[in-house]
């Protein structure tokens, strides 16, 4: 009989809790730690792919997605309050034919119930101290004292992921100039409760909006203040959060080195223009559980690897192509919305795209 896989994962966002719920439904019930006190009461993320749907499907966790998410039929651009572009999110072959957003604590809530449904546990306000790998294993410290000896270690551990810092793996990239900004907030009469809304302000500056619940909205900007960027009226009854940051597009020189594995942040950062950061981490987590069970790892990182090159070279060509600050690009992105809002099936073919992809 085969040895029982004996396997740590460094963190319980979206992409550790994929890992961890993938692992158990092939038998594997891997110990997962997580440096906060408790689960996170955040939004971050709000963007569900079909793809990650599909991919948690298996496990239940898409139904109950589904069921608690907004679903985003459509896309909608605006120079001030003049509409320049709407998108159709239709796919009529994806698992699911739209786009889900929902914020990021209650994904992650879904995760963690499903993998405690199989046996697992999220081990709180615990955290990789040092990770010494060898051919055999990996044998790590944690924050608690405890020393222990893993099979494989799997670092969803973020930006500054210690994981990756153990495996002593280079994180590639560049800081964004300037802050960008969040804010939850509650929300009434907004028009548009089923569709991102994106709103060309100053030169260069964008605010998009995306409902997140009943009269809730995620609003999000590349400026330090994402309600003074958007150039629409909302009308805000609450702020639940509100915050500035810097943001960073970074990749890992190699996923894997020997039996330490990096998926998610740890592994790529990009902005989220696009909304694909937390799917690319559950794309990752989904493989890497995969193929530790069944087999096939040394192909993990070049194939992720690839996936995570393209899709941040995608965003920053989105990110660049929005926030031109120029006169004459600007000029151009509006007549090239307005043209674009005038062909029905190009229209079709670009939103087919943003939901399949």
């Amino acid at each position: 009989m085969a040895k029982a896989l004996n396997i740590l994962i460094a963190g319980a966002g979206p992409t550790g809790l994929t890992a961890a719920l993938e692992l158990a439904r092939r038998g594997v019930i891997a110990t997962v730690i997580e440096r906060r006190k408790t689960p996170s009461p955040f939004s971050r993320a709000v963007g569900i792919t079909t793809r990650s749907l599909q991919l948690l499907n298996p496990s239940g966790v898409a139904d109950r997605l589904i069921a608690e998410g907004v679903t985003v039929r459509k896309a909608r651009l605006y120079r001030g309050e003049r509409r320049l572009l709407t998108i159709p999110f239709q796919s009529e072959t994806a698992f699911f034919p739209h786009i889900l957003a929902l914020p990021q604590d209650r994904t992650e809530r879904a995760l963690a119930d499903a993998f405690r449904a199989l046996g697992g546990e999220v081990r709180y306000d615990l955290a990789l101290e040092s990770a010494a790998p060898d051919p055999e294993g990996v044998n790590v410290r944690l924050t608690d004292g405890v020393e222990a000896r893993f099979d494989h270690l799997i670092g969803a551990d973020g930006v500054h992921s210690l994981t990756r810092k153990a495996a002593e793996v280079a994180y590639h990239g560049h800081d964004l100039p300037g802050k960008w900004a969040i804010a939850d907030v509650d929300a009434e009469d907004w028009p548009h409760p089923t569709a991102f809304t994106a709103t060309l302000g100053a030169p260069g500056k964008i605010a998009v909006v995306v409902p997140i619940g009943v009269k809730r909205y995620r609003v999000i900007s590349n400026t330090p203040d994402a309600l003074k960027a958007l150039a629409m009226p909302l009308e805000v009854t609450n702020i639940r959060r509100a915050a500035a940051f810097t943001i960073s597009v970074r990749q890992a020189g190699r996923y894997s080195t020997g039996r330490i594995h990096l998926a998610g942040d740890a592994a790529h950062c990009h902005s989220p223009v696009g909304g694909r950061g937390m799917n690319l981490g559950i794309s990752d987590a989904a493989e890497l559980a995969r193929r530790l069970v069944e087999g096939g790892l040394d192909d993990y990182s070049p194939l992720r690897e690839k996936e995570g090159r393209e899709t941040i070279a995608a965003t920053e060509r989105a990110r660049k192509l929005v926030t031109a600050p120029g006169p004459a690009r600007r000029a151009l992105f509006t007549t090239a919305a307005s043209l674009i809002d005038r062909i029905g099936p190009l229209k079709r073919r670009i939103g087919r795209f943003a939901v399949e992809a």
